[in-house]
């Protein structure tokens, strides 16, 4: 492999790693205003500071607006449907099930990134890399011991999010040897803000609200955040336009099969963010099983940087 495949390779691992880090941020302040603020607004707020810094700070490190012209306005198209899916019904799901079993459901996503990059995109998945797979969701398994109340009917909703997200990655990645990461996130930032805007006309409100924690997801009214929830509606913007950055420049710079292990760093991740934010110390089980997602991750990287001759691929335009 040569040094080049082998440096793009790397970053685009360490940028799956990051923006891990910044959707996991995203989650726990969902968390945090979900009980008062309905979906919509949240998405919305998001979006306009996530914009703001796109056009601002990003965009014009990436050479400015003339990089969001693009060939793949059809395909832009298909991945905003993808991840507004993706979103509706893993947070939906997030809202009534407990944050383990959800956060467990959606990480189906990498092995269903990992079929379809097969099926859809001809990339060629050793066994390495599917033991890698299997060994991190094992991994997640160990966390959360799965009981049967994970298979009740809500547990549709993050599993139908994971493919949604699955999808997203997939188009991303038929995207990115064309478009640059930066115009990969501006599409669905811009289709975020544009569905969520005509939600809270249709919904803001609170005519639609139910009673049913389920549906009022949707359907509550907006109400204007007061205090340090302003900050945290920001951090929640900045993260989104971080982590939809990263993202896509791990699935333009790799091959799908490759990154997709990498997304199970959310899981520690999750055991951070327990201990420092609600005070739960996780069990030994937890520390077994984030043991085994991070080693899967690394046998992953390990092997892709000393397998010879890697399958061909688009490759991201130069810059300019």
């Amino acid at each position: 492999m040569s040094a080049t495949v082998v440096q793009s390779n790397v970053l685009g691992i360490l940028a799956a790693i990051g923006a891990a880090v910044a959707f996991s941020v995203i989650d726990v302040t969902f968390k945090f205003l979900s009980d008062g603020y309905p979906l919509y607004q949240v998405v919305f707020i998001r979006s306009v500071v996530a914009l703001v810094l796109l056009l601002a700070v990003i965009i014009p490190l990436e050479g400015g607006v003339k990089i969001l012209r693009t060939q793949n306005i059809r395909l832009h198209g298909l991945r905003v449907a993808a991840v507004v899916f993706a979103n509706i019904t893993f947070f939906s799901g997030l809202a009534v099930l407990p944050l383990a079993e959800a956060v467990a459901i959606a990480f189906a996503t990498p092995l269903i990134v990992t079929l379809l990059s097969v099926l859809f995109l001809k990339e060629r998945v050793g066994p390495w890399r599917w033991g890698a797979v299997m060994v991190g969701f094992s991994g997640i398994l160990v966390i959360v011991k799965p009981g049967m109340a994970a298979f009740q009917p809500y547990a549709l909703l993050p599993f139908l999010g994971s493919c949604g997200y699955a999808t997203l990655h997939i188009l991303t990645r038929r995207a990115g040897g064309s478009d640059k990461a930066a115009t990969l996130s501006f599409y669905p930032t811009l289709g975020f803000l544009i569905v969520s805007a005509l939600a809270g006309l249709v919904f803001g409100h609170g005519q639609w609200a139910t009673g049913v924690p389920l549906w009022d997801v949707v359907l509550k009214p907006w109400a204007w955040p007061e205090g340090i929830e302003w900050v945290i509606f920001a951090v929640a913007g900045v993260s989104g336009a971080v982590g939809g950055y990263l993202v896509g420049q791990a699935y333009r710079l790799c091959e799908a099969g490759l990154v997709a292990p990498f997304e199970y760093v959310a899981m520690p991740l999750a055991v951070v963010w327990g201990v420092l934010v609600f005070a739960e110390w996780p069990e030994p089980s937890v520390w077994l099983g984030s043991a085994l997602i991070i080693g899967a991750g690394l046998v992953s990287l390990w092997r892709e940087t000393r397998t010879p001759g890697p399958p061909p691929r688009p490759r991201p335009r130069s810059s300019g």
